[in-house]
């Protein structure tokens, strides 16, 4: 018996014991996974109506918003006369044709097909029938395009047409609710299936992938998200050190070419306000000056010449007009290109100049004002430039407020009193190209815009001595 018992056991030793459990477990996971994948295949179908539910839900809503641009714009025209109105109302019927296809084609069923092909035809029928007869009315002058009987017609059709896109939409989502409740509930068993299904071998996979993670996937991720950042713009990003030898390695690689990256930026900018810095003060030292040159010898000339010579009197006041009118633009042009008050007097003074010249009222706030690197204010000043001029342009600005502190880091804050909303994501390539300059010298540029609240601009760049 002793024996027997030894033998059972060396019979279900831990090889054995494995691969019986091994076994069994694929047992397990086969015959949950052919379960799975039934319910499975059922919740996609549900989804995959669910889906065509929501896409005839949107063209649908898409196909009304065209007949609500039609009216609108129709409206407007015959209110106003004015072409401009007009512009939705010819943006919507061109896109009507497409959209009708679009909107027909995404029907769940075929009383909806049906449906969706009636107010097909009945908008086609607006347009042609009513909308374009009644702006061809207005364009003729015709008094009756402004009539009661006129408008109560649109009214008439157009509550027709809703009351059509509000039973097709009622009865959709119907559809889409019994699709939705079919989904739910086959995922719920696909779920649970996976669950019952799978446990034995999250149990066997759990410490491998813990450390897994830890050791691999969590730096790469790290790394990942870097390189994001960077991708986006922002040169200043690192990747921190790893134990293990190959990321280790890899972040090494990663942080010496974002450094790289950084300073070669920054020596492109630097050479750029070189450039720049060179060609204002050339303009300034050298057409300028002749041209100015020019003008007072032109008036020389003018005062020598006798009154009697009308026509040559003439012919000169024009030449002096004309020479005073380059020397206006030359200057302007030098000022856009690399303001001379800038290299002369420094960050502040150029935007309290820049300020003045302003046609919003702009308050400069500055406190321990001093000199930093030429190509920091350069940067700085550029971006301020963009900020007031974008608050000047697009946020109906009334007050305009710039405060500039130097300590450590540059911080300067400019502060509109706009319509807001403005996010880095809609901001547009020139907030992009303000970010760019701000990342070059290891600072940041971060917007606060809230819709109704004015934007706020607050850039920090380090001073290095």
């Amino acid at each position: 018996m002793n024996a027997g018992r030894e033998h059972q056991g060396r019979r279900l030793g831990l090889t054995s014991l494995t691969v019986a459990t091994s076994g069994l477990l694929a047992l397990l996971i086969g015959v949950a996974f052919a379960v799975l994948l039934w319910a499975i295949n059922d919740a996609n179908n549900s989804v995959s109506d669910r889906r065509a539910s929501r896409t005839a839900l949107v063209n649908a809503g898409n196909m009304e918003q065209l007949l609500v641009d039609l009216e609108t714009g129709q409206r407007g025209y015959v209110i106003t006369e004015r072409e401009e109105f007009l512009e939705p109302w010819h943006a919507a019927r061109k896109a009507l044709p497409a959209e009708s296809r679009r909107f027909t084609d995404s029907t769940t069923s075929r009383g909806q097909r049906g449906a969706a092909e009636r107010i097909a035809r009945d908008v086609r029928s607006f347009l042609d029938g009513y909308s374009i007869p009644l702006v061809e009315m207005v364009r003729r002058g015709d008094p009756a395009a402004g009539g009661l009987e006129q408008a109560t017609e649109g009214k008439r059709r157009v509550d027709a047409l809703r009351a059509l896109f509000d039973q097709y939409m009622a009865d959709e989502r119907v559809q889409l609710a019994e699709r939705t409740d079919a989904a739910g509930t086959n995922s719920h068993q696909a779920v649970l299936t996976a669950a019952v299904g799978l446990a034995a071998s999250t149990a066997l996979c759990a410490v491998f992938t813990v450390l897994q993670h830890r050791a691999v996937v969590r730096p790469v991720r790290g790394a990942a998200a870097a390189a994001q950042e960077l991708a986006g713009g922002d040169l200043g990003v690192r990747v921190p050190p790893s134990r293990i030898a190959e990321i280790g390695a890899l972040g090494t690689s990663f942080n010496s070419m974002a450094a790289s990256l950084q300073d070669s930026r920054r020596r492109i900018m630097e050479s750029t306000q070189a450039v720049h810095r060179r060609t204002a003060r050339d303009l300034h030292d050298g057409a300028q000056q002749r041209l100015v040159s020019l003008m007072i010898s032109l008036r020389l000339a003018r005062e020598l010449l006798p009154d009697a010579e009308s026509s040559m009197v003439d012919l000169m006041d024009q030449s002096i007009d004309i020479a005073q009118t380059a020397i206006n633009e030359l200057r302007e042009l030098a000022s856009g290109i690399y303001p001379l008050v800038l290299t002369v007097k420094g960050l502040v003074p150029a935007v309290r100049d820049l300020a003045s010249r302003c046609p919003v009222p702009t308050v400069v706030v500055c406190e321990d004002e001093r000199r930093v690197s030429p190509t920091v204010e350069a940067n700085a000043y550029f971006v301020v430039a963009e900020a007031v001029t974008n608050a000047v342009k697009h946020a109906r600005a009334s007050r305009i407020d710039v405060l500039v502190e130097f300590g450590e880091v540059l911080q300067i804050k400019v502060v509109d009193d706009g319509i807001g909303g403005v996010g880095k994501a809609d901001a547009g390539s020139g907030m992009t190209s303000l970010a760019d300059r701000v990342a070059a010298f290891d600072g940041r540029l971060t917007i606060d815009s809230p819709p109704g609240g004015g934007t706020t601009l607050l850039i920090r760049i380090p001073i290095r001595d």
